[in-house]
């Protein structure tokens, strides 16, 4: 059928819509055409109402179906684009928010024609200043995954910027013993600052996220982070090797296109004795959820000590005993007040002497991610068995543990 052959019921319903409401010929021309500009509205819309219609034309102004927001393209590219100066990105994607009356009349007239066009206003206003501003400043609409979301509230004329957080993936070392991986806040005021933590708000004066995220939110003017690391060591635990894998999540960046070499180079000058960051590139919120979730092997080595000094080929023994064995672990003591009571069996893939002296010694042992190498020495009064306390035949205490590989990724 061609565009202004309509029919019978589709001559009525046009009629008594303009009886009921004053509409413009853009609006006319959205209910008919897929032209999608305001001159092809406009002409359709004053074609379908002189050959239709009696109607004195309505102006843009009066018109209750887009109540004048037509005439305000410019003006919304403009707050749209002062809203966005501040901020580095290369792709965006735009909203808008109408008046729920508007929005109500729209549905009424369009339901009347619903095997028309039918161009709703607020996809109209996106299509249009968004391919504006494309060309205006070179930048790229993207439905997907846009570094910003646009949402214009065409009521109040005010602009909301969603940003999408900045991903920096990594690895760390933690060279100093004593160091948390994370922020731990004041268990007296829960951050807020008093004299128990010296007003500081932490139980501890530097964490590995602190000492990283220090320097990457100065380069990327954000206004906050999120650590996601794959796993983590205890306070008194250093993590050697190749690191251990983390995702900094900036939120609100400013700038995107930092120097992630040149980061590098001053968090390790600025930590030199406590961390160091290596690889990094940037990242994802996919790459997140798969390093918190892909359980990676680790390769230890843990120094303990007991009362009597140690036989070499009884040492050599426990560790030959414990290769390959499954252990069976129930929740340690040391962590019951946060984590299920469970018996949690964990595989030891290899265990090796590394040293012995006296009654001191050194195990070097790879394990299944969420094997507690501590409670593997002790035992924990029975709660990991077996543990190498109970093959030796006597209490071992740890003296050190080190992360020494993190296997897989």
């Amino acid at each position: 059928m061609d565009l202004f052959q309509l029919n019978n019921d589709e001559k009525t319903n046009l009629q008594t819509i303009l009886k009921k409401y004053k509409i413009c010929d853009f609006c006319i021309g959205r209910i008919f055409s897929n032209n999608n500009s305001i001159q092809s509205f406009q002409s359709i819309g004053k074609r379908v109402r002189e050959e239709y219609t009696i109607n004195k034309i309505s102006s843009v102004e009066t018109c209750e179906l887009c109540d004048g927001l037509i005439n305000e393209i410019q003006f919304f590219k403009d707050l749209i684009l002062n809203s966005v100066n501040t901020y580095e990105f290369s792709s965006f994607v735009i909203g808008f928010h109408v008046d729920h009356d508007i929005l109500k009349r729209e549905e009424e007239v369009f339901l009347l024609f619903k095997d028309k066009h039918n161009e709703y206003i607020k996809v109209f206003l996106k299509k249009s200043i968004g391919k504006i501003i494309e060309t205006e400043i070179n930048k790229t609409v993207s439905f997907d995954d846009a570094d910003i979301m646009i949402v214009v509230n065409t009521m109040f004329n005010s602009v909301d910027l969603q940003i999408k957080p900045l991903y920096i993936y990594g690895r760390y070392n933690k060279l100093k013993r004593g160091i948390p991986q994370s922020k731990w806040f004041c268990r007296s005021c829960g951050g807020c600052g008093c004299r128990d933590c010296q007003y500081t708000g932490t139980l501890y004066q530097d964490s590995v996220e602190e000492l990283i995220a220090e320097l990457l939110l100065k380069h990327a003017d954000g206004n906050g982070e999120s650590f996601h690391g794959s796993g983590r060591e205890d306070i008194d635990v250093r993590m050697l090797g190749t690191g251990r894998p983390f995702i900094i999540e900036i939120s609100n960046p400013k700038k995107r296109s930092i120097d992630l070499k040149k980061i590098t180079y001053e968090i390790n000058l600025k930590c030199k004795d406590q961390i160091k960051v290596s690889k990094l590139r940037f990242s994802n919120k996919e790459e997140v959820i798969r390093i918190k979730e892909t359980k990676f092997s680790k390769i230890y080595e843990i120094s303990f000590e007991a009362e009597k000094p140690f036989k070499t080929e009884k040492l050599k023994k426990v560790a030959l005993t414990l290769r390959g064995t499954i252990i069976q672990q129930f929740t340690p003591t040391r962590v019951a007040h946060r984590r299920a009571k469970k018996v949690r069996p964990r595989q030891i893939y290899d265990c090796s002497v590394v040293s012995i002296k006296n009654n001191r010694a050194c195990f070097r042992i790879e394990s299944a991610s969420g094997t507690y190498i501590k409670e593997l020495v002790t035992g924990d009064e029975g709660r990991t068995q077996p543990s190498i306390s109970e093959l030796i035949g006597q209490p071992c205490k740890v003296i050190t543990l080190d992360v020494m590989e993190i296997k897989g990724e």
